[in-house]
């Protein structure tokens, strides 16, 4: 076919084989029919705690209050087990590591004193999702995910003014969206995770020695985490 001949054919509305402007190719059109399918992951996370205080001066008389004033990314990284159980349904179980910091700022407004405590953390993370799909438009497929995600700090743990429990349980919310490339999956994901037990270690026998220290502790009710995950599948 001429190049003449094959204009002449769209300026009356007929499609020419060789160009097909409105189509758009769908990369791994059967992606989706998988019962089960394996994937790794890598993102980042953001690490938060939340202080209930008791307003109960300590032995030296002053109030004190703690907060983490900024947050500092983490490194993460798991594998991924995707099960569909539905057209729109599927249960995903993603182990792996998470890397992380923050620091505790305590203040005491009665004497104007401040203490600084920065907590290493290295989790063991194991979230169980259930993730909701809507329908695939083109090469994209918007989701949400709801789950629970069992975390374990195997970090070392020296004498300091907050000790922390070891396991802690989250509650977690999530959204997302897969992209359908040629080769795989890619699924951009940013996940809200909110703490449901008192991580804070109460009980301090190691200092019952160190007032000064055990302070902190003493002027706390519960300390309860939160994490922002980030997170890129590749499937």
């Amino acid at each position: 076919m001429t190049l003449l001949a094959a204009v002449g054919m769209m300026a009356v509305g007929v499609p020419c084989s060789g160009a097909r402007l409105n189509d758009k190719i769908m990369n791994r059109p059967y992606a989706d029919q998988k019962r089960w399918h394996l994937g790794f992951s890598i993102g980042m996370s953001m690490q938060d705690l939340m202080f209930t205080h008791n307003g109960l001066p300590s032995v030296d008389g002053n109030e004190w209050y703690a907060s983490v004033p900024s947050w500092q990314p983490g490194i993460n990284v798991s594998v991924l087990a995707d099960l569909r159980i539905a057209e729109h349904f599927n249960l995903r179980f993603w182990p792996g590591m998470s890397f992380g910091a923050k620091t505790v700022d305590m203040v005491s407004p009665t004497s104007d004193e401040k203490l600084t405590q920065n907590i290493k953390s290295v989790y063991v993370l194991l979230p169980l999702d259930l993730k909701i799909s809507g329908k695939r438009y083109h090469n994209s497929r918007p989701y949400v995910t709801l789950g629970g995600m069992g975390a374990f700090d195997v970090s070392k743990k020296g004498n300091s003014y907050l000790r922390f429990n070891t396991a802690d349980a989250y509650l977690t919310v999530g959204l997302g969206c897969d992209f359908y490339l040629p080769y795989f999956k890619l699924n951009p994901e940013i996940k809200f995770c909110f703490g449901l037990t008192d991580i804070l270690q109460h009980d301090r026998p190691d200092l019952e020695d160190d007032p000064a220290t055990m302070r902190i502790t003493q002027a706390l009710t519960k300390v309860k985490s939160r994490m922002i995950m980030i997170t890129f599948f590749f499937e």
